[in-house]
């Protein structure tokens, strides 16, 4: 009986290692993300995405229509490397991070300086499929606001 309840334990004890590490190497691609951002790196921007990423933000025109704009990475990408390095800052806090299986899904709210400047802000909703052992980003879809950030 002893032996089962230890065998147990242990099999609790590293499946929250498991879901920890799992939580970190997802958070680390979004900041993978959000750092080649700042430095205007195309080429690590793609690197955190899965070969048909999709990206999507929604937003609201003048008149009050809901819009929702669809960008491949490739485009986001060039016009990361076009803004001067420095210039782009989107902070973010990780909110909600929920992973089954080779699936994860974080909620994370922002606020986009440009720089140095509040720009916008809103709330980024990844989700993430792991290839082997590399998470990659597969889908993005963002909110985009100028009014209600702190």
């Amino acid at each position: 009986m002893k032996k089962w309840i230890c065998l147990l334990g242990i099999g609790f004890i590293s499946t929250g290692t498991f879901a920890q590490s799992a939580e970190d190497s997802v958070k680390a691609v979004v900041n993978k993300l959000f750092d080649a951002m700042r430095n205007s790196d195309a080429k690590m921007l793609q690197l955190a995405f899965g070969d048909s990423a999709v990206l999507q933000t929604i937003s609201v025109s003048k008149e009050g229509k809901v819009l929702v704009k669809t960008d491949a990475v490739n485009d986001f990408a060039k016009s990361i490397v076009a803004a001067p390095k420095g210039s782009l800052d989107e902070r973010i806090i990780f909110e909600t991070i929920m992973i089954d299986a080779n699936l994860a899904s974080v909620w994370t709210p922002y606020q986009f300086y440009y720089n140095g400047k509040l720009s916008h802000c809103g709330v980024n909703s990844f989700q993430f499929v792991r290839f082997g052992n590399e998470w990659k980003i597969q889908y993005i879809i963002d909110t985009r606001r100028r009014k209600g950030c702190q």
